[in-house]
């Protein structure tokens, strides 16, 4: 059930609502065009943390020049070929839509108002190809004036910072990690619940981090943040592998060792109390010391590694979570082991390269009906099916946002039309106009600051100031704004229903490509070709889970679990690479053997397309786990925690026997 918006939100709509009308009073005053678009300007930059609209600001800019410019060298060429011009047009929103899509920092925003500036600005300037130059001097004009009054208003009325945003998400997200750690220590069912949130939410705070740098933070904020967000990505590969190792233990005949338990016990009741006293330490005991020991043994001391591992992992992030923002010394760091890299991201160029095309596609066919009509107004419609194609462009499901984008679409055309022949005319002066203003748009700025409306409430923007054709000399040509509006009602039909033909599929069909290409990095990682120690590997596949969960994860698919036991195998086997060189001669082989039998499993998934059981015998398996644990040096733990893992998630329950056979 959606809640009522709280003060923070309304406190934003005041924002924007100032800066729309001073921006809409100054393009006024200075006689533009169409003033109406520096209002609207401003709902698609605002944002409710100060940073974040920074950064829109600065990017949407230089996205609205490009744009622009590509327009003037656009039009006086192809202007007598309308559907050679419709042809460059769709050619450009392709391949600036497909660059704004590989973007997961603010930089997508030059790409994205680059793709639909130009033929908002070519379009209209059809039937007069020698003013193009003033049009497009015109609406950058218009959009900076937004730009800057939205700045000028978000940084100085009650800002907004970033960094305590970051550490309350980030508080949040440690919760989450707790509670699921807590469940697995102590058994407790419904553990994945917490893990799917976490691995949804860690891209939140990746936007988060992107726009800190943007806010007036010192260096030292932001590289605290990235290395809170660097030991998060080492969190979750962690307490997914122990999760294994302790289930796996929980189903030995021997069960859970003393010591263990213990150490488990105190460390849940740690993390229930916050983390505020230090980490208990695990006692050395010689029944955790499974060198040389059978499968429970050494089941138990992957399962104490790793619990030390955590608690110094987790007592890390809250340091560093607790100092974002705060001035000071600098979270020591207490991690053994090197982080990942945290910028190896996970394009699924095929899938983004078809939204793409079929919204350059959707364009130049909205161009074509508009030629061949002969509609006086259809340059308006086709300018505005391209805004919303470019954002829909980055949905997975346009056919859930599409009844909804109708009916917001319906509700503003009927306001607006109410707006513009019974409200506005008694607007005499700019006050009397910005109240009349006040109700529609301080709705709209509630929906840019609650989740999951922004894409709604930007649209809405546009729709209601071009429906209302806020002007400085009142006009209210019924016959006139009729067709201007039946226009834009007809491009925001347009756009959604294109977008549920050609994208039927859905976030299933993009799921399965995920999980498919989990299998090929994983095969690339268990191989002798993969680079030694490939950290970007690892957070490419954490990257990749992010995408996946919020894909499957809420409809309960099998798949979202797959991803966690790839995310597992994947840092094993870099483990174990990365470990070769300095094993010695007679345990590099079984080592290798194991690698190998991963690699030809996965290579045997993405053949079938399908989950299939490993292509080795699992008694093999077994054996060959078995060999290379024994052939491994006593006092090496990493790799023997990573065969472990290896084997606990390939084979489930299953117990290898303690030398070769």
């Amino acid at each position: 059930m959606a809640s009522w918006p709280n003060a923070r939100q309304w406190l934003f709509s005041l924002k924007a609502f100032a800066a729309a009308m001073l921006a809409l009073y100054i393009a006024l005053a200075l006689g533009l065009p169409r003033p109406y678009w520096a209002m609207a300007t401003v709902y698609f930059v605002s944002h409710p943390l100060t940073g974040a609209t920074r950064s829109k600001a600065a990017y949407r800019v230089a996205g609205t020049v490009l744009g622009a410019t590509a327009a003037v060298a656009t039009v006086p060429q192809l202007v007598n070929m309308p559907i050679v011009l419709m042809g460059a047009i769709a050619l450009w929103i392709t391949a600036l839509v497909y660059l704004s899509l590989l973007q997961r920092s603010p930089r997508s925003y030059v790409f994205l108002l680059a793709a639909y500036t130009l033929p908002i600005v070519a379009l209209p300037a059809v039937s007069q190809p020698a003013g193009i130059f003033d049009i497009a001097v015109a609406r950058i004009e218009e959009i900076v004036i937004g730009i800057v009054c939205a700045g000028l208003v978000g940084s100085i009325v009650f800002p907004a910072k970033v960094a305590p945003a970051l550490r309350q998400r980030a508080q949040s997200w440690l919760a989450d990690a707790s509670g699921w750690a807590a469940a697995i220590l102590r058994g407790s069912p419904g553990a994945d619940d917490g893990r799917h949130r976490l691995a949804s939410d860690i891209l939140a705070l990746d936007q988060l981090i992107s726009q800190l740098a943007y806010d007036t933070e010192c260096s030292r904020t932001l590289h605290q943040a990235r290395a809170l967000r660097q030991r998060m990505t080492m969190l979750m590969p962690l307490l997914s592998s122990l999760e294994s190792v302790l289930q796996a233990l929980r189903g030995m005949p021997g069960g859970m060792p003393a010591p263990l338990r213990r150490a488990m016990d105190s460390t849940a009741a740690w993390l229930d109390g916050g983390a505020e006293r230090p980490a208990p330490l695990l006692q050395r005991d010689r029944r955790l010391d499974g060198a040389d020991g059978d499968w429970p043994a050494r089941l138990a001391t992957t399962a104490a590694g790793q619990l030390q591992r955590l608690c110094m992992l987790y007592a890390e992030c809250l340091a560093l979570q607790r100092g974002i923002g705060e001035r000071g010394p600098a979270a020591p760091s207490t991690c053994s082991q090197p982080e990942p890299d945290g910028t190896g991201h996970h394009h699924d160029h095929g899938m983004l390269l078809f939204g793409a095309v079929s919204s350059g596609l959707a364009v130049f066919c909205a161009g074509l009906l508009w030629i061949f009509s002969g509609w006086e107004d259809g340059a308006g419609a086709v300018a505005v099916a391209s805004i919303a194609c470019c954002f829909f462009a980055a949905i997975d499901e346009p056919r859930r946002m599409a009844g909804s984008f109708l009916r917001w679409s319906l509700a503003c055309l009927l306001v607006a039309s109410g707006y513009l022949f019974v409200v506005v005319p008694h607007a005499h002066t700019f006050e009397a106009l910005a109240a009349m203003l006040a109700l529609p748009y301080l709705g709209i700025g509630l929906l840019v600051a609650r989740p999951g409306f922004q894409l709604i409430a930007m649209l809405l923007s546009v729709n209601t100031a071009s429906f209302a054709n806020v002007q400085a000399v009142f006009d209210a040509d019924f016959l006139g704004t009729f067709n201007a509006c039946l226009a834009s009602a007809a491009a925001m039909l347009f756009a959604p229903l294109w977008s549920m033909a050609v994208r039927p599929f859905g976030a299933r069909a993009a799921a399965h490509r995920l999980v498919r290409a989990s299998w090929r990095d994983l095969a690339q990682a268990a191989t002798l070709r993969a680079s030694d120690g490939d950290a970007r590997l690892g957070a490419r596949m954490l990257d990749r889970l992010g995408q996946l969960v919020p894909r499957l994860g809420a409809a309960g698919d099998p798949l979202s679990s797959d991803g966690f036991h790839a995310l597992q195998v994947g840092y094993c086997a870099l483990a174990l690479h990365k470990a070769l060189p300095d094993l010695p001669p007679a345990a590099r082989k079984p080592v290798r053997r194991v690698l190998a039998a991963v690699a030809r499993h996965y290579r045997s998934r993405l053949r079938s397309g399908h989950a299939v059981a490993a292509p080795v015998a699992p008694a093999a398996l077994q054996r060959w786990v078995a060999d290379a644990i024994s052939a491994l040096p006593r006092q090496d733990s990493g790799a023997l925690r990573a065969l472990v893992v290896l084997q606990v998630t390939l084979q489930p329950g299953a117990c290898p026997p303690t030398r070769a056979a």
